[in-house]
């Protein structure tokens, strides 16, 4: 049986999830967290490329597009309309207050080429994890990590080509992307559906020297709140060779989730 937490969900799910996920990780699928920097071959990114978070360190930025709508003690509310101390309902800290929010910004260097494939967003359908989850398109960047069945899993990892997709994004010549930050890793709701927050800020983003003058050095001891699979090149091979001996072993958590996910968009389409 699959589980997608919601707003509404109580204590008891979440210790439920955090049971499944440690459960997870001990079979050995958060051994899979593994990362590769996304290429811009053609593209740019303007003002802050890095946000850590579910990719893994310099993963090219972790984040939501401007417009996402995110879960507040007050009703949804735009990413982009956040400010700090707003509180937040999230899966294992319950109300939580915003810390600070990021942000940076990619650009297309030629407006009459498309964009290249690892800058493209991420559009996660309407009900395409669940029934009305989410329950807008969703859109963020491949290592975003949403949560599934107690395991945290980037976006990129999920695209099946129909629910999931790379938004060629060609109206636009400039992305703006957010992301958020609270005291520790956590995760909130982005049009219904649960993600992961910021986990650590990279130098690279465009505020910051915001960051570092209000909030000084991180702690190096940040940690992920569930287990993670990776995003990637090296993380794709990974599940090449999972698939391939899964005849034997069984079938991964991860791979589960995507062929329920899978069989879930076959319906839907």
């Amino acid at each position: 049986m699959s589980e997608i937490t919601t707003p509404s969900s109580g204590a008891a799910t979440r210790r439920a999830v955090i049971s499944r996920g440690l459960g997870a990780a001990a079979a050995g699928v958060a051994a899979s967290a593994m990362t590769t920097r996304s290429a811009m071959a053609d593209g740019k990114s303007n003002g802050a490329a890095s946000f850590v978070g579910g990719g893994g360190a310099a993963s090219g930025g972790n984040c939501f597009l401007k417009g996402t709508r995110i879960s507040t003690a007050a009703g949804e509310r735009r990413i982009e309309d956040l400010v700090v101390g707003d509180l937040l309902p999230t899966v294992f800290g319950g109300m939580r207050a915003v810390q600070w929010i990021g942000r940076f910004n990619r650009t297309r260097s030629d407006p009459n080429k498309p964009w290249v494939k690892s800058a493209r967003p991420v559009r996660i359908a309407r009900s395409a994890l669940a029934p009305n989850v989410p329950h807008a398109d969703l859109y963020v960047t491949q290592g975003h990590a949403v949560l599934l069945d107690g395991l945290l899993i980037p976006a990129g990892n999920l695209v099946n080509g129909t629910t999931i997709t790379l938004d060629a994004a060609d109206e636009h010549d400039a992305l703006e992307f957010f992301h958020i930050k609270l005291e520790s890793h956590d995760v909130i709701y982005a049009e219904g559906a649960p993600c992961e927050t910021l986990l650590r800020v990279d130098e690279t983003m465009s505020n910051f020297a915001d960051y570092l003058r209000k909030h000084g050095e991180q702690d190096a001891r940040d940690v992920h709140c569930a287990p993670i699979t990776g995003h990637g090149r090296r993380s794709a091979m990974m599940t090449r060779a999972r698939r391939l001996v899964s005849p034997f072993l069984g079938p991964q958590k991860v791979d589960i989730i995507s062929a329920r996910l899978g069989s879930r968009a076959a319906g839907i389409i």
